[in-house]
């Protein structure tokens, strides 16, 4: 069993920045593909980033948030990041980081859930 806790989410302007974080429970933290998906009101939740198990030398992003977002993680800490960097209005949901039990690349299906964390991106 993996616990999922999100923080860093918040008020901010457009085009301003905010880093997410993500820490998990668990001593094989590091053995998971890990993401971030969001939802935004009335919409379905979509992805938006993963991580690959290990070092994390693989990521990969949604086309809205290429060239703007950075995931990362840290297995010492046992904690992933999104680092959200020209955040926009439309970016406005509540995100969620999620972990594998698969070690598949690119990984489409996700095992644990985190409760998530409001952004709210202001114009």
């Amino acid at each position: 069993q993996v616990q999922l806790v999100e923080s860093g989410g918040g008020l901010v302007q457009a085009g301003g920045s905010l880093r997410l974080s993500c820490a998990a429970s668990g001593r094989t933290f590091s053995s998971y593909p890990m993401g971030w998906f969001r939802q935004a009101p009335g919409k379905e939740r979509e992805f938006v980033a993963a991580i690959s198990w290990g070092g994390g030398t693989r990521t990969y992003y949604a086309d809205s948030v290429k060239g703007r977002f950075t995931i990362s993680r840290d297995n010492a800490k046992n904690t992933v990041y999104l680092q959200m960097n020209s955040l926009q209005p439309e970016d406005t949901a509540v995100y969620y980081c999620a972990a594998s039990i698969r070690r598949t690349w690119p990984t489409r299906e996700y095992d644990y859930w985190g409760q998530g964390t409001q952004v709210t991106v202001s114009s």
